[in-house]
C-alpha cells in the first residue's frame, strides 16, 4: 500500500466515536520523501475545517520555528497521532491515541520509513515512546520508537502559546535546539536532501475549508 491508498482508506474511517464529532479525518501534509516526520497530537478546530494537520495558530508557530531551523512545511512531513478532532478540542486520552495510531500512524510510518521523527508534545511522545515519559523531563532526548525509528520529543507549539514572558522565551529556544538536532541527524543520513524552500509554505493557499 502507498500513501495515497492509505489516505483514501483513512477518509472512509468510521472505526471510533471521535469520527462522529469531526467533519472528517485529517491526514498528513508534506513531502513523503522527507527523511524527517513531525508527529503532533491531533487536529483542532481549524485543522478539522481545512483538512490539514497543524494549520491553525499552533501550526503557524511551528512554521516559524521550522523556518528558524532552516526547514519548511513542504519539504518535511507533518501528521498527528489522532486523525479526528476530539469534541471540544480536548486532549485525547491514551486509549484513544493508542487505538487511532495503531490503525493509521503506524501504517503511515511503515510506508514513509523516516530517518528521524520529532514528537510534538506529550501525546505523541507517549505513543511513540512509552507512557512513563514526561515532556518536561525527557524532551530533547533521543529514543527509539516501537517501530525502531530514531525520535526526539519537543514541546508542542500549543504549549508555547500558553506560556508568557521568560518561560515562553526559554521554551522556544528549547524547541529551536531540538529541531536543529533533528534536522542535523536527518541531514547526516540524507545529505543530498533540501529541507528548505525559498519561501514559507502558505497552507491557506493550498487548502480550502471543507463542509
Amino acid at each position: 500500500m502507498n500513501l495515497k491508498e492509505l489516505e483514501h482508506e483513512l477518509l472512509k474511517c468510521e472505526k471510533c466515536k471521535l469520527r462522529h464529532d469531526a467533519i472528517a479525518p485529517v491526514g498528513w501534509f508534506g513531502n513523503p520523501e522527507s527523511p524527517i516526520v513531525f508527529v503532533g497530537e491531533g487536529p483542532g478546530g481549524v485543522e478539522d475545517e481545512y483538512g490539514c494537520p497543524l494549520i491553525g495558530p499552533s501550526g503557524q508557530l511551528l512554521d516559524k520555528a521550522l523556518w528558524a531551523a532552516k526547514m519548511t512545511r513542504d519539504r518535511v512531513l507533518t501528521t498527528n497521532v489522532i486523525k479526528c478532532r476530539p469534541k471540544g478540542n480536548r486532549t485525547p486520552d491514551l486509549a484513544e491515541a493508542d487505538f487511532c495510531a495503531r490503525q493509521w500512524l503506524d501504517r503511515e510510518l511503515d510506508i514513509l520509513q523516516p530517518k528521524v521523527i520529532v514528537a510534538l508534545g506529550g501525546v505523541a511522545m507517549h505513543y511513540l515512546g512509552n507512557p512513563d515519559m514526561r515532556i518536561t523531563r525527557d524532551r530533547g532526548q533521543w529514543f527509539k520508537t516501537k517501530q525502531g525509528f530514531d525520535c526526539i520529543a519537543t514541546f508542542h507549539p500549543a504549549y508555547l502559546l500558553r506560556l508568557t514572558g521568560k518561560s515562553q522565551v526559554a521554551a522556544k529556544w528549547d524547541v529551536f535546539h531540538d529541531l536543529q538536532a533533528a534536522r542535523d541527524l536527518a541531514a547526516e543520513r540524507m545529505p543530498e536532501y533540501n529541507f528548505m524552500a525559498d519561501e514559507k509554505t502558505n497552507l491557506f493557499k493550498i487548502f480550502r475549508k471543507r463542509s
